[in-house]
């Protein structure tokens, strides 16, 4: 399938069913490949300070304050998990929680300075590994992966809308 792609794109031909074929290839293939860069990466960071998921999350507080359920929502975990996650998180000082003054039922997890500090901490060993791993790539695999990157930031940014 890769190298009919590859093909494909030299030639810039192809019918519809050879986009159909290239869709379901994408569809099947990208998150769990993404997923499993996502695992190998965290895997090179010997950081015991804090795991995958605590990264995520203070990644996304890193934007902006956030409920919990959103936080599981966007985690893919239950709420009652994400619950003990942001306690053990706010009992290092990582996130505090703070009341909604119009509604009462509501709570905001926002991420604190020394939380931010750890997440960038985090996030320059994971890219780190990942400029070295990059590294090994032939120039014509970074100039694939390259464009491979423009075209799903602008797919991420289609979907966002």
């Amino acid at each position: 399938m890769c190298n009919m792609i590859e093909t494909e794109l030299e030639t810039n031909s192809g019918g519809a069913s050879e986009r159909a074929e290239r869709i379901e290839f994408v569809a099947g293939q990208l998150l769990a490949r993404a997923a499993l860069l996502v695992r190998l990466l965290v895997k090179q960071v010997q950081n015991s300070e804090i795991s995958r998921t605590e990264g995520a999350v203070l990644g996304i507080l890193s934007d902006e304050p956030r409920r919990i359920t959103d936080l599981a929502a966007l985690e893919g975990v239950a709420q009652p998990t994400m619950t003990l996650l942001i306690r053990r998180l706010e009992q290092r000082g990582w996130v505090t929680r703070a009341g909604v003054p119009e509604d009462g039922r509501i709570v905001m997890v926002s991420i604190t300075a020394a939380g931010r500090a750890v997440a960038e901490a985090f996030r320059a060993e994971f890219l780190a590994a990942l400029r070295s791993d990059l590294e090994d790539l032939s120039d014509e695999q970074l100039l694939a992966l390259a464009a491979a990157t423009e075209t799903l930031g602008s797919f991420l940014a289609t979907l966002q809308q």
